[in-house]
């Protein structure tokens, strides 16, 4: 790797470039590279418009301002696992270098399924040909009655707390159905990333798990 005798610091970095782990990488970084070196997350991530053109195998999943990190964490790698694209829609109720977000151990594999919106409209708009499914304890209709399609988005809300559900979001012109997932009455909602992966896998079902094994 390196010249006998030559400088030693240069003979240390060149092992980085055959997968060695730098040791002095800052302890709220969130992503690494493929040779476990630290890496921005916005480099990660995918871009809005490339977003829009990606071919995928499940439909597109979108978080409408997130609250809680480890639900977001969760669902990055669900999304990493499903070949699902994760969207974000700001605001979000946390940094994305939470430690609880990194306590999922996530890399930059998993955090190439992820964009990032500033607002709701920028969603549409890159996405203008796909349909938006709301999924929201308001619906009357199961999600196992809608035939899903790659384009489409599932569109969850914020988790329960002091902030009331964005029904402008919800149920806006730009939804094309509303659905639920039944509970026994008078219990709490399920956990936002569960649901999710209800969603996802009923979705990839659909389409005879394509791309998995």
């Amino acid at each position: 790797m390196g010249s006998q005798g030559g400088d030693p610091a240069k003979a240390v970095d060149e092992m980085y470039e055959y997968g060695y782990r730098k040791s002095d990488y800052g302890p709220d970084e969130l992503v690494t590279d493929a040779h476990g070196n630290p890496i921005s997350v916005t480099e990660a991530m995918m871009d809005a418009k490339e977003a829009g053109r990606a071919e995928t195998v499940t439909p597109h999943l979108c978080y409408y301002s997130p609250r809680i990190p480890g639900n977001t964490g969760s669902a990055i790698r669900l999304c990493a696992v499903t070949g699902t694209i994760l969207h974000l829609v700001e605001p979000l109720g946390f940094n994305l270098k939470d430690t609880k977000l990194r306590r999922a151990g996530l890399d930059y594999h998993d955090m190439a399924h992820v964009v990032l919106h500033p607002d709701f409209d920028d969603l549409v708009d890159s996405m203008p040909d796909s349909r938006i499914i709301a999924f929201t304890a308001h619906a009357t209709k199961l999600y196992t009655e809608v035939d899903y399609r790659p384009t489409d988005i599932l569109l969850f809300g914020p988790e329960p707390g002091n902030i009331p559900d964005p029904m402008d979001v919800m149920a806006g012109p730009h939804v094309s159905e509303q659905v639920r997932l039944p509970m026994r009455p008078s219990l709490r909602s399920l956990n936002l990333t569960n649901c999710a992966s209800i969603a996802i896998y009923e979705a990839w079902r659909q389409l005879n798990f394509k791309g998995g094994r």
